[in-house]
């Protein structure tokens, strides 16, 4: 790639973002496996829990930056280059880059392309891996793709285009990677859970039965809690702030009730029928090759 590539690349991958979604993920990212779970003995279920929940947080912020702009088709349908679309193109290379400057090498963090990506350019992580190496043949990219560009962005962002392709493909790719991580965040989940109460999960694994290690890993209360909070954090993240007029719009029970930068049922949405079905599907792989 010449020196002009280059620098088109690194420019989208500094462009496209305010600085506020930029400090949550920060924090939200902050007990990251691969530091906070060094060693065995930290990886434990209220750690993984509250990684979870910080996480929401990301990616509620990067749904509002994404719902700023219109749906701006041409980003996908639009040939660039030599890639299908601007989004393929932006895509592709973004992950080349953060590919060799080793975030890969964090194994909730994935690709959407990853045929022939360069190797990370840093050394490997110098602690041991906590996950069974069946996390590293699992990852459910591509559906997580087809979702949110077939099914979810076209709730997400009104009809139109603005011409904005460039920040919007830029905001797609930090909302895919948000709820890509996790989703793939499932792996220390099931690894906790297994870790915990061995006796409970092996006999489903020995017998590859996978409706019982869905029922196994199917809380549905939790599941409920989850859905209400996430819509709720997109309540306070997503008002519009004004010093003349009342902003507390969420009612006792946590629900909506006035106009948001991103739709909160939505959001409780994307939870309720992609994030945690796809969460547990990544459960379910892991353990299935847990004892291998």
């Amino acid at each position: 790639m010449g020196g002009f590539g280059v620098l088109l690349l690194v420019l989208v991958l500094t462009s496209g973002s305010c600085s506020c979604s930029r400090h949550v993920l920060n924090m939200a990212e902050a007990p990251k496996p691969n530091s906070a779970t060094k060693n065995e003995s930290q990886l434990s279920l209220d750690k993984v829990r509250q990684a979870l929940i910080s996480q929401e947080d990301t990616i509620v912020y990067r749904l509002i930056e994404r719902a700023a702009f219109p749906l701006n088709s041409p980003t996908y349908h639009r040939k660039f280059s030599s890639s299908p679309s601007l989004f393929h193109f932006l895509v592709k290379g973004t992950e080349a880059l953060q590919s060799q400057a080793g975030r890969y090498v964090i194994p909730e963090q994935l690709p959407f392309f990853p045929e022939n990506l360069p190797p990370s350019l840093l050394p490997p992580p110098a602690e041991p891996p906590v996950l069974h190496r069946a996390a590293a043949s699992i990852n459910i990219n591509e559906k997580i793709l087809d979702i949110y560009l077939k099914q979810f962005l076209p709730l997400l962002a009104v009809p139109g285009d603005d011409g904005n392709y460039e920040a919007t493909a830029s905001s797609d790719l930090e909302c895919l990677q948000a709820i890509s991580s996790r989703i793939h965040y499932g792996y220390y989940v099931a690894e906790v859970k297994f870790r915990d109460a061995p006796q409970d999960y092996e006999p489903a694994i020995r017998a590859q039965d996978r409706e019982g290690l869905m029922k196994l890993l199917t809380f549905t209360a939790v599941e409920e809690k989850v859905k209400k909070r996430v819509e709720k954090k997109a309540v306070i993240f997503g008002q519009e702030v004004s010093l003349d007029s009342d902003t507390n719009g969420v009612k006792q029970n946590g629900t909506a009730n006035g106009k948001y930068k991103v739709d909160p049922s939505l959001v409780s949405r994307l939870y309720g029928e992609w994030v945690m079905p796809l969460t547990k599907l990544v459960q379910v792989e892991y353990l299935l090759r847990r004892l291998d």
